[in-house]
């Protein structure tokens, strides 16, 4: 199955600290760079409407995750750091000092790990309904029974649950609020990748390891580092794995965090509302003067 097409797309692949990226990438060449994360169980097609029609003076760089999508498979067992150190690795292969950041669901708890770990590389941060990592037991206990529904599934049976049913299908149909926001099509391009025993390997790992090590930990060490950077949420209220309370702003341990609620829609925003994503693109986060592109450009 080769990637699937997106007019005016640009494909490459890049090696970084071990994993051969696959980059897909539109818009200006010297514009200024997104970095734009996807989650589970998706790839780069998430963002396939911002790739069909990038914001002027933007470079939009949508890299699959190690071992999703068209990616090699990561050298470790996906532990969240590690794989934040990826993807700084590939920035600096890529030649990208500074970029504005956008994530969802996984692609937003790294898109939190990198601008901890390295602010000076990120000018702002769009998350796209993934809580902040900012909890607490109390916070985060009258919502975990949520994870539950899923995630121990496919932590242990999460191979053959990929590649042999019909799983992925059923929950990204199942979740979305406007079923007409993606096509039966374009459901399949995400369930059929992941009957590659890669994909389904590095979808079992990306929950084996959090269940594992990543929750514990967070439980007896919670976070204690803050974000500099701006910022900005989208949260599609009809989440049902992610509730709004896990996104509160009267929580987050941020200088400068907004979050906007978005009513009739689930978890796949990037999916059913790509207009919110690519406005705040244009207008946030940092204020329209530090994103939008000059009238130069």
């Amino acid at each position: 199955m080769d990637p699937p097409s997106i007019v005016g797309a640009r494909r490459s692949s890049v090696r970084a600290r071990g994993v051969d990226f696959n980059i897909t990438e539109a818009g200006a060449r010297d514009g200024r760079p997104v970095v734009a994360l996807h989650g589970w169980p998706q790839h780069h097609y998430v963002y396939r409407d911002l790739l069909a029609d990038p914001p002027p003076g933007l470079r939009i760089v949508a890299p699959d995750l190690p071992g999703y999508g068209w990616s090699g498979p990561a050298p470790h067992r996906w532990a969240k750091e590690d794989v934040s150190s990826d993807l700084l690795a590939l920035l600096d292969a890529l030649g990208v000092e500074k970029a504005l950041l956008v994530g969802h669901d996984w692609g937003g708890y790294l898109g939190y790990l990198l601008a901890m770990r390295a602010p000076e590389r990120f000018e702002g941060f769009l998350a796209l309904n993934i809580p902040h990592p900012w909890q607490t037991f109390r916070t985060a206990a009258p919502h975990f029974w949520r994870f539950l529904t899923y995630m121990p599934l496919v932590a242990s049976v999460g191979v053959p649950l990929h590649r042999r049913t019909r799983f992925v299908e059923r929950l990204i149909g199942g979740a979305l609020s406007n079923r007409g926001s993606m096509s039966s099509e374009e459901i399949r391009i995400f369930s059929e990748r992941f009957r590659d025993p890669v994909c389904a390997a590095a979808a079992r790992d990306t929950y084996r390891t959090f269940l594992l090590h990543e929750a514990p930990a967070s439980v007896r060490k919670p976070e204690q580092r803050s974000v500099t950077v701006p910022v900005r949420g989208l949260h599609g209220v009809d989440d049902f794995a992610i509730h709004r309370a896990l996104v509160k702003k009267e929580t987050a341990h941020a200088d400068d965090y907004e979050i906007e609620y978005v009513e009739g829609c689930g978890h796949f925003i990037a999916d059913e509302r790509p207009d919110l994503v690519r406005g705040h693109l244009i207008d946030r986060p940092g204020g329209r003067d530090r994103l939008a592109p000059s009238e130069s450009c």
